[in-house]
């Protein structure tokens, strides 16, 4: 059962729901489980998914773009979460330092884990951002006698700062083509490299990047989307070296342990 902290989060979801009569195209589909962690999905995954928000207008409208009060209903989640706002400095923090978009790391994570810092795949992937800790190790982070890796990254602060290094090496790699990074984060950068520096022909991370670019599409309108600034060619060496390490993202994890 729902704690009560949560409630308010799985009543949003559910009044938007319920306000929000779909057209046939779905943008994004969400629920929240009995913890009050959301989830987020390009697709209807299973029956526990309802459509959160569409881009599609009505079918008694001639307008394009996204529905109206669509952003609202988005931003007015985020504003509610315990789990979002006790971290949203940390966001900030890595965004600036890292030069990435505030919106998409936002939206990056509220579809990696919904914001449980908790959260860890089963096949290891950590937190926030789902490190997982052979990436960790390449950015630096090195096992302690009480401390492994692992449960550093349990650490919010750790986790989205060594999750926003990779996330913009991977931006820097595929300069314009956020789709392409956002596949390396999920799949590995091999695996893109691989499908012909395309998104590799799996579902789960099809899902992943369409469900990212939507919830981005939402908190940040085109209009408005920053283009990070290249790195120079010392820090581009340092990238090229971690291209054979482990990628957070390279097994599934949409099926998290808590």
């Amino acid at each position: 059962m729902s704690s009560p902290a949560y409630r308010p989060i799985v009543a949003l979801l559910g009044l938007l729901v319920l306000l929000w009569q779909p057209a046939a195209q779905a943008d994004v589909w969400a629920y929240v489980d009995d913890k009050g962690v959301p989830h987020f999905a390009a697709e209807q995954l299973d029956e526990r998914y309802a459509l959160y928000f569409t881009d599609q207008a009505p079918e008694d409208s001639r307008r394009a773009g996204p529905v109206p009060m669509a952003p609202t209903r988005l931003h007015a989640f985020f504003e509610i979460s315990p789990d979002y706002k006790a971290v949203r400095h940390l966001l900030r923090e890595a965004a600036r330092e890292h030069d990435i978009d505030y919106a998409l790391l936002q939206a990056l994570i509220a579809t990696e884990s919904g914001f449980d810092a908790t959260a860890v795949s089963p096949q290891g992937a950590v937190g926030l951002m789902q490190v997982m800790p052979a990436t960790a190790r390449g950015y630096g982070l090195e096992d302690q006698r009480r401390r492994p890796v692992a449960r550093q990254l349990a650490d919010a602060r750790t986790n989205i700062q060594v999750g926003s290094r990779h996330l913009r090496r991977l931006l820097a790699k595929f300069p314009e083509r956020p789709d392409l990074a956002l596949a390396a984060y999920n799949a590995g950068l091999k695996a893109v490299r691989r499908a012909g520096n395309q998104v590799p022909h799996y579902r789960e991370t099809q899902n992943y990047v369409r469900t990212v670019l939507a919830l981005y599409a939402v908190l940040k309108p085109a209009a408005a989307k920053a283009v990070p600034h290249p790195y120079p060619q010392r820090e581009r060496d340092d990238f090229a070296r971690l291209d054979d390490v482990a990628e957070p993202g390279a097994a599934p994890k949409r099926d998290k342990s808590y």
